[in-house]
């Protein structure tokens, strides 16, 4: 039968991402392909406790329809956090409950994204965001990432040319690049989107996994009425609970509960009851200085592994917190290519061409740390770093057609 679909099904990339995790799936494939969070770190006991207190004690409403907002106890919370962490006044009716932090790129893609609008992204972006915003079929402008954040005098140039409708970035510790936009870089930023028409998008996935330097300030604090945030527990605690939240302005919020209403009425509020009893009830700090401590090992380890058996041309970002850290090949080398090599040898990384929305990066890969062990780390890098000089001895791809 030949079927008809809507066009915006053309034009909407699948998950990278997702593809590959098929392919890796297998226990002999050491993969730092996906973007997962280290399982060992999950507190699987303390929700496990936290589970049974609120089916015991709350199961009629856990089980029941809620609002649409979600559960008024963890809104409350992660505003409270957001005046602890960050120092921000932010009310609860102005947070939204949601199904991941990809729900809330969905949602804002209905609310602000027509066919043809112009979406400004930073280059390279968060391929989540790409899949999420192609559906209502924008037109991407894109601003380069430098080592301090979004090129500022590209962004200027695109905000007041190109007027588009939201602006996407991730501040703390980028995915993919594993970059965190500099204070001055923020100051810059924030004033040339003052004087624009452009919204905000803020996304703070990885705000809490910072492993050295000063907290940043939040883009929200510069511009409260013209950001909307995003943020996650899959990060802090655990990502097959699927539970985020958007912060934004009133008048924003109003249209992105409406969006929500029409899409699943709520998100799932068991799952927001056990995190709320969680979080009542275990100081997730201690629990984020764990998993903070992890990381920073396990990037320090995948550092000096790359150091160890990666050629000197190649050269990689040294990320400042998150889960990623971003790998350049010498011009003209494919990590494409690289990518095949190397899974012919049990070891699993992701491209970086999926993260531009114009072309460009084969010649660059992001390397997930955050989910292998101290010696699969090394292994993997090992096994990586051979494949890698190997194919460098063959040469260019551009001199081997």
């Amino acid at each position: 039968m030949q079927y008809t679909f809507a066009s915006r099904m053309g034009k909407t990339p699948r998950s990278f991402i997702r593809e590959i995790l098929k392919v890796t799936e297998r226990p002999e494939v050491i993969s730092f392909a996906g973007g997962l969070p280290n399982p060992a770190l999950f507190p699987v006991e303390r929700l496990a406790e936290s589970a049974r207190a609120v089916i015991t004690g709350e199961g009629s409403a856990a089980l029941q329809y809620a609002t649409t907002e979600g559960y008024l106890p963890l809104r409350e919370w992660i505003a409270e956090r957001y005046k602890i962490r960050l120092g921000m006044d932010v009310s609860p009716d102005e947070i939204l409950i949601t199904n991941g932090s990809q729900q809330c790129l969905d949602l804002i893609g209905k609310v602000f994204i027509d066919p043809g609008s112009r979406v400004a992204i930073e280059r390279p972006g968060y391929l989540g965001a790409i899949q999420a915003f192609s559906l209502y079929e924008p037109e991407f402008m894109n601003v380069p990432l430098t080592s301090e954040g979004p090129d500022p005098t590209v962004l200027n140039s695109v905000l007041s040319e190109g007027n588009p409708r939201i602006f996407y970035g991730v501040p703390n510790s980028q995915n993919p690049s594993g970059i965190t936009w500099s204070l001055e870089n923020r100051c810059r930023v924030a004033k040339i989107i003052q004087r624009s028409e452009t919204i905000l998008v803020e996304d703070d996935a990885y705000g809490e996994l910072r492993f050295c330097g000063d907290q940043m300030p939040a883009m929200r604090s510069f511009l409260p009425d013209k950001t909307v945030m995003t943020g996650s527990f899959s990060k802090i605690i655990a990502p097959g609970m699927r539970m985020g939240w958007v912060c934004a302005p009133y008048e924003i919020m109003e249209q992105i509960v409406t969006a929500k209403q029409g899409t699943d009425l709520h998100s799932n509020i068991l799952s927001q009851r056990i995190i709320s009893r969680f979080l009542a009830d275990y100081s997730i700090d201690e629990h984020i200085r764990a998993i903070t401590d992890a990381y920073a090992h396990q990037r320090d380890c995948m550092l000096a592994a790359i150091n160890e058996h990666f050629p000197k041309e190649v050269t990689c970002t040294s990320p400042d917190g998150g889960m990623f850290l971003w790998a350049t090949l010498p011009d003209g080398f494919s990590s494409t290519e690289l990518f095949n090599r190397a899974l012919a040898e049990n070891v699993a990384i992701l491209p970086g061409v999926p993260f531009y929305t114009d072309g460009g990066g084969e010649s660059t890969m992001r390397l997930n740390f955050s989910n292998a062990s101290d010696e699969r780390i090394w292994e993997g890098i090992a096994r990586l770093g051979s494949v890698l000089h190997q194919y460098m001895q063959t040469g260019r791809i551009a001199e081997n057609n």
